[in-house]
């Protein structure tokens, strides 16, 4: 059984900016050297989400739509008002979300659908710093 620790990091722009990290999550499990078994993708922080979408333009723009729809920013919201940093709405967003997911990796590849990606979300008010853990677990191989 093998465990492997990894990171991304990467820089955002808030404000529901989406990025597909599903290269990098392929390339680390075969740095990893993982040929069956699963990898947690986690989010540290409590304004990043992650999540699988069809990394397509549409998609590109529905989802912050519908983030505002649901969760809009200019709502009241007691986080903001305790703390005056404006992204109460970012907090929200991103538990709804989730900050984690986990996906099967199978004969060293993801196993994902043909239009299925690794995306994380930032929910954030501003530009950030992130980092992404993942998080190996399985039979392993030699590593790339």
């Amino acid at each position: 059984m093998l465990v492997c620790k990894k990171e991304i990091r990467f820089d955002t722009e808030g404000e529901a900016h989406i990025i597909d990290i599903t290269s990098q999550v392929q390339e680390m499990a075969s740095e990893a050297g993982i040929s069956n078994g699963m990898v947690c993708v986690f989010v540290p922080g409590s304004t990043g989400a992650v999540t699988t979408i069809e990394f397509e333009p549409g998609l590109l723009k529905d989802i912050p739509d519908a983030l505002e729809r649901l969760f809009p920013k200019d709502m009241t919201y007691e986080h903001h008002l305790k703390w005056h940093d404006g992204n109460g709405h970012s907090h929200v967003r991103a538990a709804f979300l989730g900050a984690s997911l986990t996906v099967p990796i199978s004969d060293c590849k993801l196993t994902l659908g043909t239009w299925q990606q690794i995306v994380f979300i930032d929910m954030d008010a501003r530009a950030r710093k992130r980092t992404v853990i993942l998080e190996f677990i399985g039979e392993g191989h030699e590593p790339a």
